[in-house]
């Protein structure tokens, strides 16, 4: 189980913007209204800066900042107790200071912290309590598409009509591949307003193509 105490699986940061771009894409699929997803992903944060964030409606919150030095992970468990930030972003980048300290995330507080950059790989500070409650938000970094397709299936189907969300729908979008009207419905089985979800893909940046037939 991926955590703070055990991170080495977690994907390069070059690799987990590419699966960021696909949860965002996914839930822009399953969730039509961005309020209710759980991962969003906006390549324009600032200059040179794109973020993946994650929320749970409960309280529960992920930000992932990717800049051209690597990345770093800020998660907020609402019923963890926060430790000394100083302690857990011991050794942090300068090119990260900045986030971690700054708004929103000084405001929405900061139970863990990871980063990664090409020459050290992934690291963390001083982790004092191993039961930082990571793993409960690290685990779909996994870059696993049937992580995914579980998750959604019991988040999004529960108590509805629809199918349940199948791996093999869900790795197309983990490799990237143009997101087509057959793939998309592979996913959903019914889009509402392709021209809203055409304008989320162009906000999240990922590549579409709807003017195929859908068979």
């Amino acid at each position: 189980m991926l955590s703070t105490t055990n991170y080495a699986a977690l994907p390069p940061a070059a690799d987990l913007q590419r699966l960021g771009q696909a949860l965002a894409v996914l839930d822009a699929l399953n969730s039509p209204e961005w309020e209710y997803r759980y991962y969003s992903y906006n390549p324009d944060w600032a200059e040179n800066e794109a973020i993946l964030e994650m929320r749970d409606g409960e309280g529960d919150q992920l930000l992932v900042l990717f800049r051209p030095e690597g990345c770093v992970i800020s998660g907020f468990l609402h019923e963890y107790e926060q430790p000394d930030k100083q302690q857990i972003t011991h050794g942090l980048p300068p090119a990260f200071t900045e986030f971690m300290f700054g708004e929103p995330v000084s405001s929405i507080g900061t139970t863990f912290c990871l980063w990664y950059t090409p020459a050290q790989g992934w690291q963390t500070g001083v982790v004092e309590n191993p039961d930082d409650g990571s793993e409960e938000l690290l685990y779909i970094f996994d870059n696993d598409p049937i992580t995914y397709a579980d998750w959604a299936t019991e988040y999004y189907t529960d108590e509805t009509d629809r199918k349940p969300i199948t791996a093999a729908a869900v790795a197309p979008l983990y490799r990237h591949e143009t997101l087509t009207k057959a793939r998309a419905l592979a996913i959903v089985g019914e889009v509402p307003d392709w021209t809203m979800l055409a304008a989320d893909l162009q906000e999240i940046g990922y590549p579409y193509d709807f003017n195929g037939a859908i068979g």
